[in-house]
């Protein structure tokens, strides 16, 4: 269940990025590409003057894409805090009913990796109910990729918006 959540959100953080390459990346990609063999035919330049030329043709494609990427980023730090807010949630609820054998890990600081794995291989043991938590991480972390997902269309028209003034 994770896995496909994991891929419904990867497959649409795919199709975001496709649009915008196609509608704003590649035009600007295209127009980076035209002034710079401009600076190339300028043969009365020195090499420095070429290269400063080629530099300066370059400019708004990377701040572009680098304004798209930051943008991403925190999308999907938005997304992992979500995660990890569903994490923390069965993480208390294991330790409220740890048992002997789960003391232990009731004062480590465990990744969220650890944790998942620590609460799938109790699972795998039937202790405790476990399973139980393992459903309830499952169902919310697909909530918040849900919820992210919809927050999509949003997402790329603040960004579209950012690239339309600058393309």
């Amino acid at each position: 269940m994770v896995d496909q959540a994991q891929h419904r959100i990867q497959e649409a953080m795919t199709a975001l990025v496709d649009d915008l390459d196609k509608t704003y990346l590649r035009g600007m990609q295209r127009t980076m590409h035209l002034c710079a063999a401009s600076c190339c035919e300028k043969k009365e330049n020195s090499v420095d003057q070429v290269h400063r030329c080629i530099e300066n043709c370059s400019t708004p494609l990377t701040q572009a894409q680098s304004f798209v990427q930051n943008e991403l980023s925190q999308f999907q730090e938005r997304l992992q805090r979500c995660v990890m807010v569903c994490q923390d949630r069965v993480k208390d609820h294991v330790h409220a009913d740890a048992t002997e054998a789960q003391e232990p890990q009731r004062h480590s600081t465990l990744s969220f990796a650890n944790t998942a794995g620590s609460v799938l291989r109790q699972a795998a043991l039937g202790k405790d109910g476990v399973s139980a938590y393992k459903a309830e991480f499952e169902g919310c972390a697909m909530q918040c990729v849900d919820e992210h997902i919809q927050l999509m269309p949003s997402v790329k028209k603040r960004i579209a918006g950012v690239l339309a003034k600058n393309s």
